[in-house]
């Protein structure tokens, strides 16, 4: 089995994966968050600095390109050619409402021939191509024709969320399409959607046992062991965590200006780590209120000295 890390829009950018990959050795493939081509054929700063090779060193990343535009793609994935990369991704699952208004990430979907167009157009690089998708816009029938499409095409990896754009993360993923997809498929797949312990993955694995690839995003934001958790190496310890979490701070402290653009990032990142903390919603308040480091760090301090993670009495990952 591969694991793959999905990329998260201000989460999962090269500070926070260089962390990860410090601490947490399971994981096969990060994909960075989204670029997205601009009129000016440039990569803003950001987008510059999370694809250097010398911020990815021993960490094997793909970069992934979210447009509608051929042109806009080519010349973003020959650009990251230059940088070394030889795979890039196309983001046809992003469910935001701005995105898809625009026609990109899952809103691509509802307009399948213009897709086909564009498909047509960047499979004549000489570059490896995946496709990161959703079922469809509006509903989980378009997903017959989306699949003939991409059936067309020489896709390195067919990575499947399976709802559709209204769905966002409510719901349950449909299995009945991805199973659709694993029989269907010329292309090699990838499942992604709700797996947020070993036993959603092993739910998983026996519903399909022929699957060679699962990419994991908010669980292992979630929880950073999961993979590990996933493969028997043992539960995500409290001290392991905390380890993790200095590291990402440090990096944001030497990179962003200001206390209140590096708490930003770390509330966002908090957001999916409390949960897995026992009673965390007193100490987490403290977290979120914090207005600067110096209010910040003690807070971060206390619920670690405090509480307990859940997976730690959880027999499942011993």
């Amino acid at each position: 089995m591969n694991y793959y890390f999905a990329p998260m829009e201000g989460i999962t950018g090269y500070i926070y994966r260089n962390a990860h990959h410090k601490f947490f050795k399971d994981v096969d493939v990060y994909y960075t968050p989204f670029i997205v081509p601009n009129q000016n054929r440039e990569f803003s700063s950001r987008e510059k600095n999370d694809i250097l090779p010398e911020h990815n060193e021993g960490i094997k990343t793909i970069p992934q390109i979210m447009t509608n535009n051929w042109e806009g793609f080519v010349w973003t994935a020959m650009e990251l050619k230059k940088y070394g990369y030889k795979e890039v991704n196309l983001n046809l699952g992003c469910p935001s409402k701005t995105v898809v208004s625009k026609l990109r990430g899952s809103g691509f979907l509802a307009v399948p021939d213009r897709l086909d167009q564009f498909l047509d157009r960047i499979f004549s690089i000489d570059m490896k191509i995946s496709i990161k998708t959703r079922i469809g816009k509006d509903s989980r029938e378009e997903f017959h024709r989306l699949l003939e499409i991409y059936n067309q095409y020489p896709v390195k990896e067919l990575i499947i969320h399976p709802r559709i754009q209204k769905d966002f993360y409510r719901n349950t993923p449909d299995w009945d399409m991805f199973q659709m997809a694993l029989s269907s498929s010329k292309n090699p797949v990838c499942y992604n959607g709700d797996i947020f312990s070993p036993q959603d993955y092993k739910r998983l694995i026996q519903t399909f046992p022929s699957l060679k690839r699962v990419m994991l995003g908010r669980g292992l934001v979630s929880n950073p062991m999961l993979a590990g958790e996933i493969k028997g190496k043992g539960c995500l310890q409290k001290e392991q965590l905390k380890a993790f979490h200095d590291q990402i701070l440090s990096g944001y402290q030497e990179t962003i200006s200001g206390d209140r653009n590096v708490l930003f990032k770390m509330k966002e990142l908090w957001a999916y780590m409390l949960p897995s903390f026992e009673g965390g919603e007193k100490h987490g308040k403290k977290i979120q209120k914090s207005q600067n480091l110096f209010d910040y760090i003690p807070a971060v301090e206390a619920l670690f000295k405090d509480l307990e993670l859940k997976s730690s009495t959880d027999s499942q990952c011993e």
